[in-house]
């Protein structure tokens, strides 16, 4: 009678830990992913039987002008969303770690944070809201101000200009985007050994020598999950221009997941929203792969 070894035993007990999260991963994402792509081949309303028509609708998206127009919008967002908060939340939490922290206390740092991200908490409707006042045409608080200090040339209609829409959204999503990076940059810069910060300061490296000499390098797996999750939340962005535009004036706003929304429900044209939809994960998917393995490089040199 053969014995079962009691790190077999124990490898096959753990595996049924896995089957609550397999089984939502099963019914929540690749269930409906794949019904996607087999809608994406057929023509329908949304009622009734869809009509298979094929490869058509990807044929037709490659000659839909808004719908690359609406990645070219992705690119700025991308931009807001993903390399400002990133270069701006490196700078904001060495701040906050090496001076506000090491002058004033800890307590002092960890409330900073907390209002810088304060916006990430935020329901994206009543932030939306709020953005919406505050750039409203007429008696927007921001148009009021510029008003008050003699510069009524510069109040505009920031987000009814096609002109300038796109670059207010782009500075909303920054606000909105930049307290995420601080948290995880603090928390790596926690784990950077002091010694390596010391032997620098002895061979007479600046602040900003040791910044980006030292704790940069070391909090290198914090920026590329950053970048990668900021990345991917721009490109499915949804919910903020949903409430500050709906992909207006004029589309200068529209990006492929509104675009997908409009194509779903709007007009009724479930195939081609479905087509959309399956581009822009077929193209998360790729970008994922390409920083996990510039990740893996990195870490290995």
């Amino acid at each position: 009678m053969s014995v079962v070894p009691t790190s077999i035993r124990d490898r096959g007990s753990y595996l049924w830990f896995l089957v609550p999260g397999g089984l939502l991963l099963l019914a929540v994402i690749l269930v409906p992913f794949g019904m996607n792509i087999g809608i994406s081949f057929t023509e329908w309303s949304g009622a009734g039987e869809p009509e298979w028509v094929g490869p058509d609708n990807y044929v037709r998206l490659m000659s839909d002008s808004t719908f690359w127009a609406s990645f070219r919008h992705n690119v700025g967002l991308v931009v807001a969303m993903a390399v400002l908060p990133t270069l701006a939340g490196l700078v904001i939490a060495a701040t906050l770690f090496d001076f506000v922290g090491k002058h004033f206390g800890s307590r002092h740092a960890a409330v900073l944070r907390a209002c810088v991200y304060l916006p990430q908490v935020l329901p994206i409707a009543v932030a939306g809201i709020v953005w919406s006042w505050i750039l409203a045409p007429q008696d927007g608080a921001l148009n009021e101000v510029l008003r008050a200090v003699g510069l009524d040339s510069l109040a505009q209609n920031w987000l009814g200009d096609p002109d300038l829409a796109l670059w207010s959204v782009m500075g909303v999503m920054l606000w909105i985007q930049v307290g995420y990076p601080v948290v995880i940059f603090m928390a790596g810069m926690q784990r950077v050994d002091p010694a390596l910060h010391e032997a620098a300061e002895l061979d007479g490296a600046s602040w900003w020598g040791r910044f980006w000499h030292v704790t940069v390098p070391q909090i290198r797996p914090e920026v590329f999950v950053v970048l990668l999750t900021c990345t991917i939340a721009a490109l499915k962005v949804f919910a903020p221009i949903y409430v500050l535009t709906r992909g207006g004036p004029g589309g200068s706003t529209n990006v492929p997941s509104y675009y997908s929304f409009q194509n779903f429900f709007e007009k009724t044209q479930v195939g081609y929203g479905a087509a959309i939809a399956t581009v822009l994960t077929v193209l998360i998917l790729v970008l994922t792969t390409v920083f996990l393995r510039m990740q893996n490089r990195g870490d290995h040199r």
